[in-house]
């Protein structure tokens, strides 16, 4: 029996994942406003077979230390998500395309006809990363509204989910007849009823925008908070994860898929893809110099700016930073990340400016550094033990870093059969081996109801 096939994909960051990417020598200084280099990181993760591009967001800019604010581009894309993934994908032609829209400032019919248009657009290459904001800084943007506390942003994410499902599936694609000479477009079974009327939301519907040959696009979750994890099993598709090691890594997803079937759906209709942040040398001396020669790059502020944000947006200023990392509140913004770094400073004993050095590049996720060969056997382990149904690349660098891993572990993982030939086509839900017509059974009884 062949060894099953993992799944690629890459996160279309500016310079490069790494917080002090954009110093290093190789990068494109503007690159966050540059929609030419996106595409071509996109093309070229498509000709190598990856089968996402990712495209992550916030909706505003996250607090930070008066001199780091300047000196660092974090999450300075430059670009709304959801306008760069049109461009993306008018530009690419197999690579599924992945954007970020948040729940907890946007209506249903909105958002569910914008990716349903970005979806025709692709030819059913678009997904969803369902996300519910996390920062203060996101909610000063916006008149006061919903409530912001984490148990609330996930109830209201949950019902924005199943509104947006109904409003999907509003439409059957094989009532539209067009038939010109009787002058019907479409039949009337063609609509579908939605009247979605719940405690956040209300949608008549129908949405005016119908499905795309995948059915409708793909739903990502990355959430890894409790919460997060009960959202993801119910209506996820792809769960994106940051672990920072093997046995973490098979505990979070043997708890997605369990959770799933609690639900009543199958495991393996959700892909778990963890993130992985590789630095690639042709020995493992060279590939420590690599990662070396970015934690130079790394201004103090800056690192410590980061850190708070993926604490939960918490101020660490007059703490001993050469200290340990004190206990913390728990934080109403990014929980998961909070529990992750804090396990990852106490396992191992870590300072607070050595744990903010620690992650200004894989930011939580797995990190490995080493030769072609050590990575991809160690992706290989991560596959074959239940720790991950395949991979999202976080290139240190760009696009030095992701075009080192295509050119060195593509081929080693396609030569174990861990790959697919090549760049595959059709919808993309069908390419990952997901259902093209996926029901909401909590969201079509509710809305029966």
């Amino acid at each position: 029996m062949s060894p099953r096939k993992i799944v690629l994909g890459t996160i279309l960051y500016p310079s490069g994942h790494h917080v002090a990417a954009w110093r290093h020598p190789s990068t494109q200084v503007d690159a966050n406003i540059d929609v030419a280099h996106y595409i071509a990181a996109a093309r070229s993760a498509e000709a190598a077979g990856f089968e996402i591009a990712f495209i992550s967001d916030r909706l505003g800019v996250p607090k930070s230390r008066a001199e780091a604010l300047r000196r660092v581009d974090e999450w300075s894309h430059g670009f709304e998500a959801l306008t760069l993934a049109s461009a993306v994908a008018t530009a690419t032609r197999t690579i599924g395309v992945v954007a970020t829209a948040s729940t907890t400032f946007s209506e249903p019919y909105n958002l569910a006809r914008q990716f349903a248009s970005l979806d025709l657009i692709s030819n059913g290459r678009i997904g969803w990363n369902v996300v519910t904001s996390s920062l203060q800084q996101e909610s000063d943007n916006f008149n006061p509204g919903p409530d912001f506390d984490h148990a609330a942003r996930y109830a209201r994410a949950d019902e924005f989910v199943d509104a947006v499902l109904a409003l999907w599936q509003s439409w059957n694609p094989d009532g539209f007849v067009r038939d010109k000479r009787s002058g019907v477009f479409f039949s009337p079974d063609a609509v579908r009823s939605v009247d979605h009327d719940g405690q956040y939301f209300r949608s008549k519907g129908p949405l005016n925008v119908i499905p795309s040959r995948q059915g409708r696009p793909l739903l990502v979750q990355a959430g890894s908070s409790d919460a997060g994890r009960a959202l993801a099993a119910r209506t996820a598709d792809v769960v994106f994860t940051a672990q920072t090691d093997i046995v973490s890594a098979r505990g979070f997803y043997q708890d997605i898929k369990r959770r799933r079937a609690i639900v009543g759906k199958s495991a393996d209709e959700v892909l778990v893809l963890p993130g992985i942040f590789p630095v690639i040398g042709r020995t493992k001396a060279e590939a420590e110099d690599k990662y070396a020669a970015l934690q130079d790059l790394i201004q103090p502020d800056v690192a410590l700016a980061l850190l708070e944000t993926y604490l939960g947006d918490v101020d660490l200023s007059g703490i001993d930073i050469d200290g340990p990392l004190p206990a913390l509140p728990v934080s109403n913004a990014i929980r998961s990340r909070q529990a992750l770094l804090t396990e990852l400073a106490r396992k191992e004993s870590l300072s607070v400016v050595a744990l903010a050095r620690r992650i200004a590049g894989a930011r939580g996720h797995w990190q490995v550094i080493g030769t072609p060969e050590a990575i991809a056997g160690q992706i290989e382990d991560w596959a074959a033990s239940g720790a991950a149904d395949g991979f999202m690349l976080l290139p240190p660098t760009f696009p030095d870093g992701q075009d080192d891993f295509i050119d060195t572990v593509v081929p080693l993982l396609r030569g174990r059969g861990l790959l697919n030939p090549g760049p595959s086509t059709g919808p993309l839900r069908e390419r990952l081996g997901l259902p093209p017509h996926a029901q909401n059974r909590r969201g079509d009884a509710r809305n029966r109801a």
